[in-house]
């Protein structure tokens, strides 16, 4: 059953995945292709700051050093500017001291006696209306009805004595008179009780008008035994029996209540407002006063104060700081973006970069302020580990790793820059958490720099650790502390950050890719295995644009770091160009072994329709496979806008002289190569391609076929719109000569040998006669013997 409710669920969960990344793809599409990108960055870029501002004020109240009661300063601490503030203790010892004086209050019933005799007239009067009925009274109903009346539990002997009593108005009266006499007194339930709140001090209220009656430590009064004593001593003149009277008396005890009782709500009430009527206790701390001085040990005063600076500075005015922190933000987001941007050559983030660097930046925040939390439990469970020395755990590198991988060096050292600071603003404005945070963001984006799998991440954590060993031992050293506890804490902190560094980044990087589109370097070595889903189908429905896909990758990838372009890059996207052959093979000469042109039943516009369209198929089957951004672009890109020659010539025979073929019908739709990768694969697709056609492929032919092909592409405009220059272009000249020269050079022309019958043991065999090649006659020319069909059968080559 569990199973199926788990099955059930899983569409539900699905959905509700694929509504997120849709509604993340949407938002990243938005702010990344808008036009006004002006607009959009200063957006970003305030509300970045707005939330950056809001985690960064809670946390300039962690203290760089928090001491308990016995612990040894390591620096001294003064206060910082003059504080006015509150002693809870003694504030707390004197609200209690107004509480505890507060008097008991005692509600004070002064109908009590009445309402007894109330009571009393009720029951008798429903014994009277029983009696008075034809048929009789129901006992057991009557005795239920008298005894709710009275408040207590008649006996049916009792119910009796009523019954003898019921029109005695005589003995009523003289029932109230001696209730009367014993209600004059204050009564109340326990007498021990009662003495002990008399001595500490009462408040004797009226029940109904709630005015004090009488206060202090005296007054008179009974318990309620007392008072049922009375009772019963009292001379009761009556016509009826002795029993009966006893009854009567045992009744009325049992009704008799206290009517001074204690109100637990008023008491309360009082001690509530006596608490309230205490003023704080203050005390002064001037500007420069010294609070505790390195090497003494913390006292319970010293410790008071060091919370109280704490609290009042959490009490500061929080909008003029908020707004102090959200300025500083701005400027040191705003100032050496723009610096970078002028006068770095390799920064040149999109909007959607800067969509990620806001994001990494306030997940790095959110981190640490997560790690923060854990740290500060911590430290409760390890008292002997000063707090302090929990910030070498802290991942201040993430942001710096993260970015590195998924942009470059030049971002990834300015987001170093601007968050070190920030960093240190948030801890209490510390100047050892900014150097600890931009060393090890700096280390950490150095140690990925050629990251082609996940273990280069954790080889940048180690080199993190290394890092951060070396400031933890510098920063004991400067606070003469090395031979410490403590700095053996430090020690072995330092070297795990940089291992939680690197978990961190590989836990969070497949998120990135996923969320923003980016294909990291290791996501292009996960595509570029050949038994990827894609290429297998490529290779097994379309085998030759498999082949042709492979060696192009081989001619991208030496060019490219000839050019000093990205080569995973440029192979993979090689690798994948030109998958969307998958869907019609056959319409692709590479993948037709001889036989049928299916492309001579056609017309040319169809056929030029079917080479275009599996750009677009490509881009999907690439979409579907999440093959990434960089992958479809160029995937797109591959053909650029280029003419598809012989189609178009074709069309022009056809149509005759003095018709016009319109050229755009026969032309990709490109959009041109964006990057130099793009245009490496477009130049290898069309080299590789046509070198097929070479019959004698001499070097020299091939250098011939190469500069006529890169020449012909760069003069129809396809290279305008990427990055690579002549230079360039004579450089992946010279590296296409190599690989192909490579590919297509001449062999040996190895003689094949030749076999002759022979009998051994009266079986025939096959003698290699080039084991020792015979001399010819002179004078007689020697000729090759044939080679019989049925040898190539037997290897299954002919058919």
């Amino acid at each position: 059953m569990p199973t199926q409710t788990g099955d059930k669920n899983k569409p539900a969960r699905n959905s509700l995945v694929l509504i997120a990344e849709h509604f993340l793809d949407s938002l990243v599409e938005r702010f990344a292709g808008s036009r006004n990108e002006q607009r959009n960055r200063f957006i970003l870029l305030f509300l970045a700051a707005a939330i950056l501002a809001f985690l960064i004020i809670p946390g300039q109240q962690f203290q760089g050093v928090s001491y308990k009661v016995g612990d040894i300063a390591t620096s001294d601490i003064r206060a910082t500017q003059d504080y006015l503030l509150e002693d809870h203790p003694l504030t707390e010892k004197k609200r209690a001291e107004a509480e505890s004086v507060v008097p008991y209050v005692y509600d004070y019933n002064a109908g009590a006696a009445t309402e007894l005799t109330q009571r009393l007239e009720k029951g008798l009067a429903l014994v009277r209306e029983a009696m008075g009925k034809d048929e009789g009274p129901d006992i057991k109903s009557l005795r239920d009805a008298v005894s709710k009346s009275l408040s207590v539990e008649l006996s049916p002997v009792e119910l009796g004595a009523l019954l003898t009593v019921r029109s005695d108005r005589a003995l009523l009266l003289e029932i109230s008179r001696i209730t009367g006499q014993i209600y004059s007194q204050r009564i109340v339930v326990g007498r021990k009780v009662f003495a002990s709140d008399l001595e500490h001090g009462i408040l004797i209220v009226d029940a109904d008008t709630r005015q004090v009656i009488a206060s202090g430590n005296s007054t008179p009064y009974i318990g309620l035994a007392e008072a049922r004593g009375l009772l019963e001593r009292a001379r009761i003149s009556q016509r009826g029996g002795q029993h009966t009277l006893i009854t009567v008396k045992e009744i009325l005890a049992r009704m008799l209540k206290p009517n001074l009782t204690f109100n637990r709500e008023a008491t309360d009430e009082k001690r509530r407002q006596a608490r309230e009527a205490v003023r704080p206790v203050l005390f002064q701390l001037k500007q420069g006063e010294m609070i505790v001085r390195v090497g003494e040990r913390v006292t319970a005063e010293q410790t008071l104060k060091l919370q109280k600076i704490a609290e009042a500075r959490k009490g500061m005015n929080r909008v003029v700081g908020g707004l102090g922190i959200y300025g500083l933000v701005l400027i040191l987001f705003y100032l050496p973006y723009r610096f970078a941007r002028k006068n770095i050559r390799k920064f040149n983030p999109t909007n959607k970069d800067l969509l990620l660097l806001a994001f990494v930046t306030i997940c790095s925040f959110l981190l640490l302020k997560t790690v923060y939390i854990v740290s500060t439990a911590m430290g409760g469970i390890f008292p002997s580990i000063d707090t302090a020395n929990y910030f070498y755990l802290f991942p201040f590198a993430v942001g710096s790793i993260l970015v590195r991988i998924i942009l470059n060096s030049e971002v990834a050292l300015v987001l170093t820059a601007i968050c070190a600071p920030l960093f240190g603003i948030m801890f209490n404005n510390s100047l050892p958490v900014v150097i600890y945070s931009l060393l090890g963001g700096v280390v950490g984006a150095h140690g990925v720099r050629q990251c082609k799998d996940r273990g280069t991440i954790y080889k940048a954590g180690m080199k993190v650790s290394v890092a951060n060993l070396a400031l933890a031992l510098s920063f004991q050293l400067v606070g003469d502390s090395l031979f410490s506890m403590q700095s053996l804490y430090c020690i072995i902190f330092a070297l795990a950050g940089g291992i939680i560094n690197a978990a961190f980044v590989t836990g969070i990087i497949p998120i990135l890719e996923g969320f923003f589109h980016y294909t990291t370097d290791i996501k292009l070595l996960e595509l570029a295995n050949l038994n990827s889903p894609v290429l297998r189908e490529l290779m097994i429905r379309a085998p030759g644009t498999y082949h042709h896909s492979v060696l192009v990758g081989n001619m991208v990838e030496s060019a490219a770091e000839a050019i000093n372009a990205n080569p995973l890059l440029a192979r993979v996207a090689a690798y994948y160009h030109d998958v969307g052959k998958i869907s019609k093979p056959l319409y692709f000469i590479e993948n037709v072994a001889g036989g049928e042109n299916r492309h001579d039943k056609l017309s040319p516009n169809m056929s030029a329709l079917i080479l275009i369209a599996h750009v677009k198929e490509g881009v999907e089957l690439a979409r579907e496979h999440r093959l990434g951004v960089p992958i479809i672009d160029i995937i797109r890109q591959s053909h650029g806008t280029s003419l598809i020659t012989f189609f178009y010539d074709k069309a022009k025979k056809l149509a005759g002289e003095g018709k016009i073929v319109d050229e755009r019908e026969f032309r990709y739709p490109g959009p041109k190569p964006q990057t130099r990768e793009a245009g490496l694969v477009l130049l290898a697709d069309c080299v590789e391609a046509a070198s097929r056609t070479l019959t004698d492929p001499t070097p020299a032919r091939i250098q011939g076929l190469v500069q006529k092909i890169i020449n012909k592409v760069f003069i129809d405009g396809q290279l305008d719109e990427c990055e690579l220059t002549l230079k360039n272009l004579h450089e992946i000249a010279k590296s296409f000569n190599r690989i192909l020269g490579a590919i297509y050079h001449h062999r040996i022309d190895y003689p094949e040998p030749a076999y002759k019958e022979k009998t051994v043991g009266g079986k025939k065999t096959l003698e290699d006669h080039h084991r020792e090649p015979p001399e010819a006659p002179s004078g007689q020319h020697q000729e090759p013997e044939k080679s019989g069909g049925e040898d190539l059968k037997r290897l299954g080559i002919t058919h």
